[in-house]
């Protein structure tokens, strides 16, 4: 449960002010962590204590004592010499590791409770039970962020993370798959989206100064009551996909602005090619070419004004009124008439939203 750098941490620590060479062994006989360099020479005789009834001995000038968790036997633990003093600097050592199971026991159990409640696993009354068990505030304002890694996690990127939010203990950090960090935030009364925003900023510098990675961070809406938090996790999972589609260029995306694109990802497939048919008669916006696309684009960034448009793509106004004709012959679409323009911006977005969905089914 604890992981192995956690126990070399510890008895590096007690080491430096002790000053007496300590060694943890699991019950298989596994060296664990040890601050010396010959700790498999006592692997032998650790598995042998491990069949004693003894909680500590000495024997080959070391002090041996068993570790627990609850009544379960889980490390030997060796302090280097047979004196009093070693004596108690074991006895220490044996007790701060085992208020760390204790600890990562109370956090596993809550990153249990978390992940089944994302995840919609929980019964309503099970949720306040053991929210109440775990001495979870239930009526806390919270959001949910997703950050996806786009990598297979070595468990740096969680302990980056936990390293940067974890020191706030309302705050929950885990993972439900293999991508994808979720972070359940506790949100003050003061703060608000703005404040969230800066959050997932702050996450995607962390992430940006290390290797050429493809993050995104997408989070939903803030609750008030615990029994919300699955929603605005469902939410960030539509605002991560909805970004992805529609917002390219963005790394961070909130829920609530995302706009039509939040509809238009509702759509059943078979609607979405039902009206790109019905609009242009089978073909599709996206096969024209990237002359056309690159003037619809900036068309549309203009808010439809022709002579800021012609400006920017330093053409003749003329030039682009001829390219909006030719485009209206071919699809009896007229993106000066506002309508039509509206019409044809849905359009590309179906296409975008449909190439996305059918790129998951390969």
């Amino acid at each position: 449960m604890i992981s192995n750098q956690i126990l070399q941490s510890t008895i590096d620590g007690l080491k430096g002010i002790t000053r007496i060479d300590l060694c943890i062994i699991d019950t298989e006989g596994k060296v664990l962590a040890a601050t010396f360099q010959d700790a498999d020479s006592y692997v032998a005789a650790a598995l042998a204590f491990v069949e004693s009834p003894a909680d500590s001995q000495v024997f080959l000038g070391c002090q041996f004592f068993k570790v627990f968790d609850e009544h379960q036997l889980e490390y030997i633990l060796l302090a280097n010499g047979d004196s009093d003093d070693v004596y108690m600097v074991g006895k220490i050592a044996s007790f701060q590791i085992q208020n760390l199971l204790v600890a990562y026991k109370e956090r596993f159990d809550k990153d249990n409770f978390v992940k089944n409640l994302l995840l919609d696993n929980l019964l309503l009354v099970d949720i306040y039970n053991r929210a109440k068990k775990l001495h979870i505030d239930t009526e806390a304002r919270r959001v949910v962020f997703i950050i996806e890694t786009n990598r297979e996690k070595d468990g740096n990127e969680l302990e980056k993370v936990r390293s940067l939010l974890g020191g706030k203990s309302r705050d929950f950090i885990t993972a439900v798959d293999e991508k994808n960090i979720i972070v359940v935030k506790e949100v003050m009364e003061n703060e608000g989206y703005e404040e969230m925003n800066r959050t997932a900023e702050v996450i995607l510098s962390m992430f940006h100064g290390g290797d050429d990675m493809d993050i995104h961070i997408a989070y939903g809406t803030i609750v008030n009551e615990i029994k919300e938090v699955s929603r605005s996790y469902k939410e960030a999972r539509m605002a991560l996909d909805v970004g992805k589609i529609f917002f390219e260029e963005r790394h961070v995306n909130a829920y609530s602005t995302l706009g039509i694109g939040r509809l238009i990802y509702q759509l059943p497939i078979p609607l979405c090619k039902m009206f790109i048919k019905e609009i242009f008669d089978g073909k599709s916006p996206d096969e024209f070419d990237e002359e056309t696309l690159t003037t619809i684009n900036k068309f549309f960034e203009n808010s439809l004004n022709v002579s800021e448009t012609s400006r920017q793509l330093y053409i003749h106004r003329n030039t682009l009124v001829y390219r909006l004709d030719k485009l209206q012959k071919s699809t009896g679409l007229d993106l000066r008439v506002f309508e039509d323009a509206i019409t044809f911006k849905i359009a590309l977005m179906v296409v975008k939203y449909m190439k996305y969905m059918e790129s998951l089914d390969y």
